[in-house]
């Protein structure tokens, strides 16, 4: 395997890690009646329904 032959300069690093970037999470209204008034996308609810559909393996807190 190649190996460099020096070290890479702090400058170069630096450059490339300028398009390091945090993103805010995406949200959506929750069209639950009674829920949360938004919600991660991609995501279960807390209270286990994901798409409009309640999750198979979903225990009630009963």
């Amino acid at each position: 395997m190649p190996n460099p032959k020096r070290r890479f300069s702090h400058q170069r690093t630096a450059l490339r890690r300028t398009n390091y970037k945090a993103e805010m999470p995406e949200i959506t209204p929750n069209k639950q009646v009674g829920g949360e008034p938004f919600r991660l996308r991609h995501n279960a609810s807390p209270d286990g329904y994901y798409k409009g559909r309640r999750l198979p393996g979903f225990k009630d807190d009963k």
